[in-house]
Formats: structure tokens, C-alpha cells, sequence
């Protein structure tokens, strides 16, 4: 699955490929739920994603006899990531509210200033859908909000081991890519 950075890119999407995609999809399903009510046109980007996981997990998880050890590690590798990236944008969510609420500022006054409609506004503080950098350094400029609590530096797995990978050939004991990961 390519990286999301705005929920209609799902529609774009033609089947998750590994376990990080999966636990991604399924978080955005659950948000996407509670938010789907509210927002009507977003119903049909939750049953794609349904339908995403379905497949995957008919491909990946319907043979339980035949479940590696490797696909379990995986899955409970992807399931870290996605919890650190959840407690992430909570803390950022939180972080930005309450600087709001010190300027005597609102969301909506927030996504006046960067150009975002209401709903927007609101799919990006959940991280449905993902900040622009822009978006970042404006709201870093206007709250005083410290970038590293604005800029998550999860890398996901796959883009992990390419990196690793290069950095290895190469062959230069001097460069490594350091893990602020808990995984």
C-alpha cells in the first residue's frame, strides 16, 4: 500500500501488500467509522478499505495451519509501529489543542489560517488523513509548538530495510540509521 497522505488516495489503492499495510488499514477503518456518521461521503472509503483487509487476510491469514513464525513476528512488528503512530498523533492532537486554547483560538480559526474546510481540518488532527509540511511549519510558526512533536519520524518496515540495505553497501561503519523506534 502506498503511503497515504490524503484518505481519497485510497480509492487509488489495488491490495494491501504487507502486515504494516494491514494494521494502517485497519486503524484508518476504525477512524474512519467514528468519523463516517459526521461525514457521509467517507462511508464508501471505509468499505473499500473493508474490502482491502478482507482480501489481504483471505490471502495472508485464512490457512491457519500454514502461518509462519516470520508472519506472526511481522504482524506484531506492523501492530507496535501503528500503536506508536497512534499514541503520536494523539499527543500532537492534544499538543495542538491546548496551544489553541492558549492563543484563544479554535480548530476552525487553525484551518482558516492554512487554507482547510472544517471537516478537513478534523481528518487531519484524527491523522486520517496527513499535514502537509507546510501545514507543519505554520502551525509551528503560529503555537510554538517544537517541530518534533509536529513531524513523526516512523519509518515503516519495508522503507527500514531498503535504507539498512544501502547503508550496508556502502560499507561505512559511520553511517547508521538510528532507530528512535520501539520496535
Amino acid at each position: 500500500m502506498k503511503e497515504i497522505h490524503n484518505i481519497k488516495e485510497i480509492a487509488c489503492i489495488e491490495r494491501l501488500e504487507n502486515e504494516y499495510d494491514l494494521q494502517k488499514a485497519s486503524l484508518l477503518e476504525r477512524k474512519l467509522r467514528l468519523m463516517s456518521d459526521e461525514n457521509p461521503h467517507l462511508k464508501p472509503l471505509r468499505n473499500k478499505l473493508r474490502d482491502l483487509i478482507k482480501d489481504y487476510e483471505d490471502r495472508h491469514w485464512s490457512d491457519l495451519d500454514n502461518i509462519s513464525d516470520s508472519q506472526i513476528k511481522e504482524s506484531d512488528t506492523a501492530n507496535v509501529l501503528i500503536e506508536n503512530e497512534t499514541v503520536f498523533i494523539q499527543k500532537r492532537k492534544e499538543t495542538i489543542r491546548t496551544k489553541l486554547k492558549a492563543h484563544n483560538m479554535t480548530q476552525q480559526d487553525l484551518g482558516t489560517i492554512l487554507g482547510h474546510p472544517k471537516s478537513y481540518m478534523s481528518e487531519l488532527m484524527n491523522g486520517v488523513s496527513q499535514f502537509s509540511l507546510k501545514d507543519l511549519v505554520i502551525i509551528h510558526r503560529i503555537l510554538g509548538i517544537h517541530l518534533n512533536h509536529l513531524i513523526p519520524t516512523f519509518l515503516q518496515p519495508e522503507t527500514r530495510e531498503k535504507v539498512n540495505s544501502s547503508i550496508n553497501k556502502l560499507n561505512n561503519p559511520k553511517i547508521k540509521l538510528k532507530n528512535t523506534e520501539t520496535v
